[in-house]
């Protein structure tokens, strides 16, 4: 079936790209944006939808959602996540390579692609592995994976121990010009801990994670990068001294950049509470000095992107101790009303905040993300006074677990757009 040719009526544009916020109409055709206030001529719009009273803006990119496939079905898979993508305004999805098997051969790359496109949902841009296995010994084949169609390369959340094979890799990528995605974090600092370590993990005796694992990481990566010129993106950062890490090196000019999880910029250590489980992250959430830090590099733009950190966790992976928990928590149809919940507290301007989950990340995966003529119809519709309760039963992820149960926060998506196509549309309230 062609693809309808849609007219967007009443709405208010937000483009982050360009930096505009009016209120105009939008026509779309064969999957692209062809008018802006005006109809090309010729065009007859075979549907409509009213947009009145919600902003029209491109749809949200994350560059951080584990799908749970190949390999960890039981806690999710890729037609509820995808869904719950869509449901949550989030067209385009970056997914690391540590599944099971880890994505370091073309073929998983390929038949991933393919579940994904089959589905016809939100995009897909996987990352390959790093290393074979994700083991830290023996770089995969980078130029094969990337005919294949990983973005970049990664190795998830298991850190390099080998530096000899991280600067191999970082010379071998600089000379194709790929791009690392990299999780600071010096393994040997880490151990056995599962909280920040602070004054709050001290009293509830769990072992902590000092930010130093992150900050020696960072600097580690920093000379590499200037040994070998790799672009190097750094994936969710958790303290304020590696945001100053940052700070300095893009200073400097490095092609460096970086993002942060959305659990990171409104939570802290301190929420834990009694153990409470929905609150153990990799990296784990630190002080309220750090939350803070994280949330003003982001205003200040020293943090390029937030991402959703998405990771479906069953109930079996959280009703235990904290110690045992497992990490993570459900996060794509969190992500757009946590960022509007940032940027009214840090006083950030809506389509400067929208960039840090729109046009930004986009401009990492190889596309523009924008409103202007010619781009991608890739949209996401959301009423930004529209307040909302999190529950498992309005979360369509399968993984129903999140530090954010029972809060209510306002920013609901209407209608999401893929090549033109609505793919998900809210009932009617």
């Amino acid at each position: 079936m062609a693809i309808k040719h849609i007219a967007i009526r009443n709405g208010r544009l937000i483009d982050p790209r360009a930096g505009t916020d009016n209120r105009a109409d939008l026509f779309l055709a064969e999957g692209r944006i062809v008018g802006v206030g005006q109809a090309p001529a010729g065009f007859a719009a075979e549907d409509t939808l009213d947009a009145s009273g919600l902003v029209v803006c491109p749809g949200l990119v994350d560059l951080a959602a584990r799908l749970r496939e190949p390999g960890f079905e039981y806690k999710a898979t890729l037609p509820t996540e995808m869904a719950a993508a869509v449901a949550g305004g989030v067209t385009s999805i970056c997914c690391p390579p540590d599944t099971d098997p880890p994505l370091d051969e073309p073929g998983l790359v390929t038949m991933l692609r393919q579940r994904a496109k089959a589905h016809d949902l939100a995009r897909l841009y996987p990352l390959g592995a790093l290393t074979v296995g994700l083991k830290g010994r023996e770089i995969t084949e980078m130029a094969q994976l990337r005919e294949a169609g990983c973005v970049a390369f990664s190795q998830g959340d298991v850190p390099i121990a080998d530096l000899q094979v991280l600067y191999r890799a970082m010379q071998y990528a600089a000379t194709f010009g790929f791009a690392l995605r990299l999780r600071p974090e010096e393994a040997s600092l880490v151990n056995d801990g599962v909280a920040h370590d602070g004054e709050y993990a001290a009293r509830l005796g769990l072992t902590g994670i000092p930010v130093v694992a992150e900050t020696i990481a960072i600097a580690q990566i920093v000379q590499l990068m200037r040994a070998t010129g790799c672009r190097v993106h750094l994936a969710r950062l958790s303290s304020g001294e590696g945001v100053a890490l940052v700070r300095e090196a893009k200073r400097q000019g490095l092609p460096l950049t970086c993002d942060v999880g959305i659990n990171h910029i409104h939570l802290a250590d301190v929420d834990i509470g009694y153990f409470n489980s929905q609150y153990r992250f990799d990296p784990p959430l630190r002080s309220v000095r750090d939350r803070d830090a994280l949330a003003a590099g982001l205003a200040d733009g020293t943090i390029d992107a937030i991402c959703s950190d998405h990771s479906p966790v069953d109930d079996d992976g959280k009703l235990v101790p904290f110690a045992e928990a497992e990490r993570g928590a459900t996060g794509l149809e969190l992500l757009l009303p946590l960022t509007l919940s940032w940027a009214g507290r840090a006083g950030v301007a809506l389509p400067q905040a929208l960039a840090k989950v729109t046009a930004v990340p986009a401009s990492y995966l190889g596309f523009e993300a924008g409103l202007a003529v010619g781009n991608r119809a890739d949209l996401t519709l959301f009423d930004p006074e529209a307040v909302w309760r999190v529950t498992p039963e309005t979360l369509r992820s399968q993984g129903k677990n999140t530090p954010f149960l029972g809060y209510e926060l306002k920013g609901r998506v209407r209608h999401t757009l893929v090549k033109g196509k609505r793919v998900f549309d809210a009932s009617p309230a």
